[in-house]
C-alpha cells in the first residue's frame, strides 16, 4: 500500500501547476506521512479505533489522484428554512448561494495557500500533501446570523476505493454570529475521507456549528477540527454521527482568553457493523472560561462506539468551569463501547467534573410499557428516543432541532 501511495503522490505532483514553496510544503509533509504512515493502536488516541488494520482490511489500494468536480449531480436536500449555501461535489465548491447583503459579509477564497507546516498527527500531513483545493472562508465584523449556512458535501457514485483530502477553515472577526450546518450526502461507497478544518472565533463572536453525517454509507471518515476561541466568545458544537461505515470525529478547542465558553454535544448512533468515535479536547488556557460537553451513544447489532475526551486546564487558567459526561445505551449484547474520560488540571481554583456510564436497555421500563399497550419495539424505541432526547433539547437552533429529531426518528 505504501509503495502504492507514493506513485499515487508523484502522479499528484505531476498534474498540479505549484510554486517551488508550496510544492516543498507538500512534499515535507507527504515525507512526513509516510515516516510514520496510518496511525495504530500504539498511538493512545487510536488505541480504539486501529486505523492501520481498518485501512488494511478495507483497502487493497487506495487512489489519491486528484478528483475532478463532477457538477451534475442533483441536489437531493429540502428545506423549509431560508439560508444561505455552498455546495462541495467531491470536495471541490460547485456553487455559492448567498443573498446580496450576505455576500458581503462572507467572503470564500478558494484555492488558498498553504502554509509551512508539520503535524504529529499524520493524517493532517496526509491532507496538506494531497489538498486540491483550500477553501477559506471570512466572516466580517459586525455580521450578525440572519439566514444560516448550510455547507452541503457530496460525493458522486463513481468513487470507489478512493482517497479524498479537503480543508475548508473558517475565521469569524470579532462582533459577529453565524450559524453553520454541514450535511454529508455521500452516494459512493469504500473511500477514505479525510477532512481538516480550523476555526477561529473573534472577540464577541457566537458560532453555532452543527455536523450532520447521516446516509448510510460504507464510507471510512476522519475530520480534525483546530477550534480558537477569543475573549468573550461563544461556541455551540453538536454532532449526529450516524451514516458512515467508520467515522472518527477529532475535536481540539482551545479558550484563549477571559470569559470564553463552549457547549459541545454529541450523538453516536449505529446499527450493523459501523464504527463510529468522537474524541474532545477542551483546552483552558485563560481564567473565567465555560465548557460543557454531553455526549450519548445508542449502540444496536453488531456496532462500536467510542468517547475519548480530555479537558485540560492551564496553571493560568484560575476559575474554569468544566463538565463533561458520557452515556451509552448499549441494546445488543455484540455491540462495543469505549470511554476514556480525562481531567489534567494544573490551576487551583476551579471547578471540574467528569464521568462515563453504559449500560443495557432498562426492562422493567420495557414491561411496563408493553403493560401500556405498546409492543416491545415501540417501548424500546419510546426509551431510546427519551435518553437521546436530553441531548437534541440542547440544541439552540430550532430548525436544527427539529431536523435532528426527523433523523433520528423522534415524532412530535
Amino acid at each position: 500500500m505504501e509503495n502504492n501511495i507514493k506513485i499515487n503522490f508523484e502522479n499528484y505532483l505531476n498534474k498540479q501547476n505549484l510554486s517551488s514553496s508550496q510544492k516543498e510544503i507538500k512534499e515535507s509533509n507527504f515525507n512526513n506521512f509516510i515516516k510514520n504512515g496510518f496511525p495504530n493502536k500504539r498511538i493512545e488516541d487510536w488505541k480504539f479505533s486501529d486505523l492501520k488494520q481498518i485501512i488494511t482490511t478495507n483497502f487493497e489500494n487506495i487512489d489519491f489522484s486528484k478528483k475532478e468536480e463532477q457538477s451534475n449531480i442533483e441536489e437531493n436536500f429540502t428545506f423549509d428554512l431560508e439560508h444561505n449555501k455552498i455546495v462541495f461535489i467531491n470536495g471541490i465548491i460547485s456553487k455559492i448561494d448567498f443573498n446580496y447583503e450576505d455576500e458581503k459579509k462572507i467572503i470564500v477564497e478558494q484555492n488558498s495557500n498553504l502554509e509551512k507546516e508539520l503535524s504529529e498527527n499524520s493524517l493532517l500531513n496526509l491532507n496538506t500533501a494531497f489538498l486540491s483545493n483550500y477553501t477559506k472562508i471570512l466572516v466580517k465584523s459586525g455580521y450578525q446570523f440572519k439566514k444560516p449556512l448550510i455547507l452541503f458535501n457530496y460525493l458522486t457514485n463513481n468513487l470507489n476505493n478512493n482517497g479524498l483530502n479537503s480543508r475548508v477553515d473558517i475565521n469569524l472577526e470579532d462582533d459577529t454570529s453565524l450559524n453553520i450546518i454541514n450535511i454529508s450526502n455521500e452516494n459512493s461507497n469504500n473511500n477514505f475521507l479525510n477532512f481538516r478544518q480550523k476555526i477561529k472565533i473573534g472577540k464577541n463572536s457566537i458560532l453555532k456549528n452543527y455536523s450532520l453525517d447521516i446516509n448510510k454509507n460504507s464510507n471510512f471518515k476522519y475530520s480534525f477540527k483546530d477550534i480558537n476561541l477569543e475573549k468573550n466568545s461563544h461556541l455551540e458544537y453538536f454532532i449526529l454521527s450516524k451514516g458512515s461505515k467508520f467515522s472518527k470525529h477529532d475535536i481540539n478547542c482551545s479558550l484563549n482568553n477571559e470569559y470564553g465558553s463552549i457547549v459541545l454535544n454529541g450523538i453516536i448512533d449505529l446499527n450493523d457493523e459501523r464504527h463510529h468515535e468522537i474524541k474532545t479536547k477542551i483546552n483552558h488556557n485563560e481564567e473565567n472560561c465555560k465548557s460543557y460537553q454531553l455526549i450519548k451513544s445508542v449502540l444496536n447489532d453488531n456496532s462500536k462506539g467510542v468517547y475519548q475526551g480530555k479537558i485540560y486546564v492551564d496553571s493560568k487558567a484560575q476559575k474554569t468551569d468544566g463538565y463533561q459526561l458520557s452515556r451509552a445505551l448499549l441494546l445488543s449484547d455484540e455491540v462495543e463501547f469505549n470511554a476514556k474520560p480525562e481531567l489534567e488540571i494544573y490551576a487551583d481554583d476551579v471547578k471540574c467534573s467528569h464521568g462515563s456510564t453504559s449500560g443495557n436497555i432498562d426492562e422493567n421500563s420495557i414491561f411496563y410499557l408493553m403493560s401500556r399497550g405498546l409492543s416491545h419495539e415501540q417501548s424500546k424505541k419510546l426509551l431510546t428516543n427519551g435518553f437521546l432526547n436530553e441531548v437534541i433539547e440542547k440544541i439552540t437552533n430550532e430548525d436544527v432541532k427539529s431536523l435532528v429529531k426527523e433523523f433520528i426518528g423522534i415524532t412530535e
